[in-house]
């Protein structure tokens, strides 16, 4: 049985890193994908935020993120517009909630549990820092499939209601997010139509402080 390792970001990650984003998102524009460089800023800014997944010695998974405040009344946004292109420099340690940038597994290694891993590491660091939780960008990839019949918005309302299964979003539910609303022309990505769901998860151990 395979033993997975999950630590932090280190330079020696960043070229596998790289290519884990091109062999995950095939239908994602070149200029849609973390490259050397971004890994390079991010690790610089909040490495502690950067997830790592090894099987030995190659990288089979990443979780990324920085912290942010957000306005929900003004919620519109594209991924590389918040990330400003992926180098994470709007990370506010102060910021109330993890921006989670993005989640990589190696197609491979699906299915074991991974994922749940890193959502769950995730969720540590939130409480860890006390913010009030985790917001993100989800791509819909099972949209692709329904295009033609449905509109993103009874899509999103059916996945939710399981009425049908997404390979992205229905995951999200099931680790306890919330649909927040749509974000329109979020990224280039063919399978969800340039959609993306805005989903929420709430940390339950979250303590206001004292102005």
């Amino acid at each position: 049985m395979t033993t997975f390792t999950l630590t932090s970001i280190q330079p020696a990650y960043f070229a596998q890193l790289e290519e884990l984003q091109r062999i995950c998102y095939p239908t994602l524009g070149d200029h849609e994908l973390m490259q050397v460089a971004h890994f390079a800023s991010q690790y610089r800014l909040f490495p502690e935020g950067q997830i790592v997944v090894l099987a030995g010695d190659q990288v089979i998974g990443q979780g990324s993120g920085f912290f942010i405040d957000f306005d929900f009344a003004h919620a519109q946004h594209s991924f590389k517009a918040i990330c400003d292109g992926f180098y994470f420099t709007r990370h506010d340690p102060n910021g109330a909630y993890y921006y989670g940038a993005d989640i990589s597994v190696h197609p491979a290694y699906r299915g074991q549990g991974i994922g749940k891993r890193i959502y769950a590491a995730r969720q540590a660091i939130v409480r860890q820092y006390n913010k009030r939780g985790i917001i993100a960008g989800g791509l819909i990839p099972g949209y692709a499939s329904y295009k033609g019949k449905l509109s993103v918005q009874d899509y999103v309302a059916q996945v939710v209601a399981g009425v049908l299964q997404d390979p992205t979003l229905t995951f999200q539910l099931h680790n306890g997010f919330q649909v927040r609303g749509l974000l329109e022309n979020y990224l280039e990505d063919s399978a969800s139509d340039n959609w993306s769901t805005l989903i929420e998860w709430v940390n339950p151990d979250y303590q206001p402080t004292t102005p």
